[in-house]
């Protein structure tokens, strides 16, 4: 029998390393965890480094480790690792075969980079890192021959859809999207919506960022693109179709006209156990799709005039260069903002266009150049709300 495959997971703590745990609760013979790192939540990841007897550990948040390390939850032996350093620390580790980013945000984006300079592959669920900075990360993937494996539903949808097949007969990429709880309120309901109703999402259980970001379709309109840089397909061959069933993950349809689709019901694990076993498959965690009951699955093109942040986000996409940066930044600020009270719902989506209009594009020089955009488009957002 080989060893088990040595995860580190960077966001052991959020919906993502959850489900993710849950996999390697199941399959403990072929996914051995290693290393593991949260933002804050230390008693949490305290509780995970006991029951997987994972000696690495980090902290982000500097108050937050040491905390940590007074606080008896950790065996003696275990250092506490912290900030970018103790990230960039974890994803290197010597003995880690494959590093999981689920990061929500950018912060994941240098430790990606220093572990893939150093040979790790990537499963990756922070799709914020290709939309800030695809161009550097492909290559630098290339440059050392690692592979980037998308964790996402929609993007591990397609690559499934996408083995064994030609790119060059590759006509379209399809992502789904269940349009979220607003997908069918009229232009008087939408001025209405509070900060309780956008954080009820009606088939998954994320992170309140993401479930914002679901609800406004921003995160859709940063899948595309993720998808973009992921498969190298251009702008103009990726596109969305609400599904609200979640039920089809995504779609590629060839130039011959036949679509091949990725179904499973809404829980993260299928993705994420496809992910970290690939290329090999073994019994799943949750229960599948049962054929032999009644099924429906609807599908409709998005309606950008509900959902001005896909707009917003295509037209980055299509711009490129920094734009995607600054697509990716104004939101970021745009819905931290929303979910602290200080602006409106609709507020959102007038942010970002306003960022995006008044910061001229250009093509990055380097990975630092992008970083100086997406500040710069941090500091504008916040301008625009102060």
């Amino acid at each position: 029998m080989s060893c088990p495959k040595k995860i580190v997971l960077l966001g052991a703590t959020g919906s993502i390393g959850e489900n993710t745990l849950r996999v390697i609760r199941q399959h403990p013979d072929k996914l051995e965890l290693i290393g593991i790192a949260s933002h804050r939540r230390f008693r949490e990841l305290a509780a995970i480094a006991e029951e997987f007897n994972v000696r690495h550990v980090a902290v982000f948040d500097q108050d937050a480790a040491l905390a940590a390390k007074h606080s008896g939850l950790f065996d003696r032996q275990t250092p506490i690792l912290t900030g970018l350093d103790g990230l960039i620390e974890l994803a290197t580790l010597d003995a880690a075969e494959l590093i999981v980013t689920a990061v929500v945000g950018t912060l994941s984006l240098k430790p990606t980079l220093a572990a893939i300079e150093q040979g790790k592959d990537i499963a990756l669920a922070s799709k914020e890192i290709l939309v800030l900075a695809g161009k550097f990360v492909m290559a630098a993937a290339r440059q050392h021959q690692v592979s980037i494996l998308p964790l996402d539903s929609e993007h591990n949808a397609i690559f499934q859809c996408l083995q064994g097949e030609r790119a060059t007969d590759v006509d379209k990429l399809i992502l789904t999207a269940s349009g979220g709880p607003f997908r069918d309120y009229d232009a008087a309901q939408m001025q209405a919506i509070t900060l309780d109703d956008a954080l009820q999402h009606p088939n998954w259980s994320m992170g309140p960022k993401i479930t914002i970001d679901s609800s406004t379709m921003a995160n859709k309109g940063l899948e595309l693109i993720e998808a973009h840089w992921l498969f190298d397909k251009r702008p103009e061959d990726i596109q969305v179709a609400i599904h609200p069933q979640s039920i089809v993950h995504s779609m590629v349809q060839y130039v011959d006209g036949s679509i091949l689709a990725q179904l499973s019901p809404p829980s993260m694990t299928f993705a994420i156990q496809h992910t970290l076993l690939y290329p090999e498959r073994a019994e799943g965690v949750d229960a599948t799709l049962d054929f032999s009951q009644w099924m429906r699955l609807d599908f409709r093109p998005p309606d950008f005039a509900r959902f001005p942040c896909l707009r917003h986000a295509i037209d980055a996409m299509q711009v490129n260069g920094i734009a995607p940066a600054i697509f990716n930044a104004a939101n970021e600020i745009a819905v931290d903002a929303f979910l602290h009270d200080r602006i409106g719902y609709l507020e959102i989506h007038k942010i970002i266009g306003r960022c995006l209009e008044k910061m001229a594009p250009r093509e990055p020089t380097d990975l630092e150049d992008v970083l100086n955009a997406d500040q710069e488009a941090r500091r504008m957002a916040e301008e625009l709300i102060g």
